[in-house]
């Protein structure tokens, strides 16, 4: 048995996964939440800023890619408190890194890392069962029509 069918056999029942909203995701230490030029011009026209991009306090260049910005704390610059919980001010335009989460392949390599990922998102492994066709097509999105909202 190839070692990705092997990585796959353990989610092919499905997994249990509903946000909280706890902003976890959005969170923690350094990282890249990629953004394409497309994603880019749909976040600035949400906020008030079509055809003027983002500013520096939204956006940050890396190589020839660009990431959203972070707050010192580690927060996503988008994540917001509201009604004592924590959610994405662009959550109807967040770019397909966000969308996908929790189901990423670092997330699904194992049960173990699935698990791990689960003791900082208090949703994994509750709430809505997801088959291994909603898995696989979040896991391997490329576009936000391949994944519902």
């Amino acid at each position: 048995m190839s070692r990705t069918k092997s990585r796959e056999k353990w989610y092919a029942g499905g997994l249990h996964f509903s946000c909280t909203q706890c902003g976890n995701c959005c969170t923690g230490p350094p990282g890249f939440v990629w953004v394409k030029r497309w994603e880019i011009d749909k976040i600035a026209t949400f906020i008030g800023r079509e055809g003027k991009g983002l500013t520096q306090q939204h956006l940050r260049r890396v190589g020839v890619r660009y990431s959203l910005t972070e707050r010192v704390n580690g927060d996503c610059c988008f994540l917001k408190t509201e009604g004592g919980k924590r959610i994405c001010s662009i959550y109807p335009v967040r770019p397909l890194q966000c969308r996908t989460w929790p189901f990423w392949g670092v997330n699904l390599r194992s049960s173990s890392t699935w698990n791990e990922a689960a003791v900082t998102c208090p949703g994994i492994n509750k709430g809505e069962h997801h088959e291994l066709v909603q898995i696989q097509t979040h896991r391997n999105a490329k576009r936000w029509e391949d994944v519902a909202p």
